[in-house]
């Protein structure tokens, strides 16, 4: 078979992900199995994949799944569910309410500035699951919490957990991370700017819901974006996406004092300094954890490093190890967080253990979704389909490969739920596709992974992350038939960027 040939079949599973989940509104973990089982298939068919690779390979992409990403989902609904049963939610709601009542800004708080901040500390759908289950229990329509945090969970992937996907992407394509970094974060400043505006439409459905909040949204955009640049062009890619989204949420929160100052607050709604910390006393120890275990402070991190393992799943390749971290990973560090928060709180050990339980089972098609998506996964890049995917795209697209360089990165986010894994995939092959065209490689490299930020939105992975965390497993295709139509949109605006832009730095 020649190439156009293959990458037509290897888009099948994709194109199948797609129809079923956004058209057909099949249940998520019925046809992630059923891809399971297609890809398989077409993978040992037409790639020739010996069988016993084919398996191993699911059983790698299983193994990931479970550990880290099932257990940050699990322990980000746990730390919910035990706010929700202790009644320290209830404090949670009382205290944003105080800061403002407008669901506009309490969706700038806490989608954009806070669900910033956990993507930068953490990743692996922190961002998406702790801030739709806060916004779902202020009030919020579950499947609105849903979509707009997959929305606001998009530009700050690209230094998400502490810098991890641009300091791989310049490992696998040699380039150097300071400048690749700064190159990043230009493409991304128009979108950083524009997506806070975004979602205050979303919220109240109109172009009018920017009525009365113009200035306090511009702000919100403004301070994340140029922080980021700053960041990123003299430091590099482990803090542009913390600094940028403590700067934004805290000048967001400050506005809002600002601009709700004349409320008055009855005995009922003022909540004392002690009560206020213990209820947010998980999401405290949860960002110092992270931070302390993070190469920020190289000592401890490179101790908690040491309880990890590397294992020989996959048969394909003699030298294949998967690794996994068991103490320093978020999930762990949110479990962690959270029992210690439990046990200051006064709650019994067996108590949370209940709760941690019940958890687990409310999770049970979460677990068979996540697991066959990321055994998908495994299965496309070990076999081939995934590089057959890139270079049809580029024999296709020929001169005009600009264009769609972010499409590339977007497909790897939907296939692999991950930024980091998108440039693993398409990294090399970005650079080599620029080196070819004589287009500055570091703008293509860049364009990977500002595209993989737009493919978050519609990454059945995080799609299954945001319905666990709304109570909403089960409605996986209304969500995707909802953001599909903005994934699009931002890859085809950041393709003519991309395409027309690469004089660009000449400005800054």
């Amino acid at each position: 078979m020649n190439d156009y040939m293959l990458f037509a079949i290897a888009m099948i599973p994709v194109l199948w992900l797609i129809v079923s989940l956004g058209v057909l509104k099949m249940p998520a973990h019925k046809t992630c199995s059923f891809t399971v089982i297609l890809t398989l298939a077409i993978a040992i068919i037409c790639w020739r994949m010996k069988f016993i690779d084919g398996i191993t390979a699911t059983v790698e992409g299983m193994a990931i799944a479970l550990w880290p990403i099932l257990l940050v989902i699990v322990a980000a609904l746990f730390t919910y569910n035990l706010a929700v049963e202790t009644k320290t939610m209830d404090v949670i709601k009382k205290m944003l309410s105080s800061i403002t009542t407008d669901k506009r800004i309490q969706v700038l708080i806490l989608a954009w500035g806070f669900g910033g901040f956990l993507e930068a500390v953490a990743g692996y759908g922190t961002a998406v699951a702790i801030p739709a289950s806060i916004l779902a229990s202020l009030g919020f329509n579950p499947l609105f919490a849903a979509v707009i945090c997959l929305l606001a969970n998009t530009v700050p992937t690209a230094f998400g957990a502490l810098g991890i996907p641009v300091t791989t992407l310049a490992t696998v394509t040699g380039l150097e991370v300071v400048h690749l970094s700064y190159v990043t974060s230009i493409q991304l400043a128009g979108f950083i700017v524009l997506i806070p505006f975004l979602l205050v439409i979303l919220t109240e459905k109109s172009i009018k819901a920017l009525k009365g909040v113009v200035g306090i949204t511009l702000i919100s955009g403004i301070t994340f974006a140029i922080p980021q640049i700053f960041i990123a062009k003299y430091l590099g890619a482990d803090l542009p996406a913390l600094v940028a989204s403590i700067c934004s949420m805290a000048c967001t929160i400050l506005m809002a004092k600002a601009m709700n100052k004349e409320k008055v607050e009855t005995k009922e709604d003022k909540i004392g300094l002690k009560e206020g910390i213990l209820a947010w006393l998980p999401y405290i120890l949860l960002c110092g954890l992270i931070l302390i275990a993070s190469p920020l402070v190289p000592s401890i991190n490179s101790l908690l490093e040491k309880a990890s393992s590397n294992i020989h799943i996959y048969t394909g390749d003699a030298t294949s190890t998967t690794a996994f971290s068991w103490i320093n990973t978020p999930g762990m560090m949110i479990l962690i967080a959270t029992f210690i928060a439990g046990l200051i709180q006064k709650l019994k050990f067996t108590y949370m253990l209940d709760v941690l339980k019940r958890t687990i089972i409310q999770l049970k098609t979460s677990f068979i979704t996540i697991m066959s998506i990321v055994a998908i996964s495994k299965i496309m890049s070990h076999s081939g389909m995934t590089s057959s995917i890139s270079f049809g795209l580029c024999a296709i697209t020929g001169s005009f490969y600009p264009l769609i360089a972010p499409l590339l990165g977007a497909i790897g986010t939907f296939v692999t739920g991950s930024d980091t894994s998108a440039n693993i995939l398409f990294g090399a092959l970005q650079t080599e596709a620029a080196k070819s065209l004589s287009i500055d490689p570091y703008w293509i490299a860049a364009a990977n992974t500002a595209g993989a930020t737009a493919g978050k939105m519609i990454s059945p992975q995080s799609i299954a992350i945001a319905t666990s965390a709304t109570g909403l497993i089960g409605s996986e295709g209304k969500i995707l038939s909802t953001t599909v139509k903005y994934c699009l949109g931002y890859v085809i605006i950041l393709g003519l960027i991309v395409y027309f832009g690469g004089g660009i730095l000449t400005l800054f």
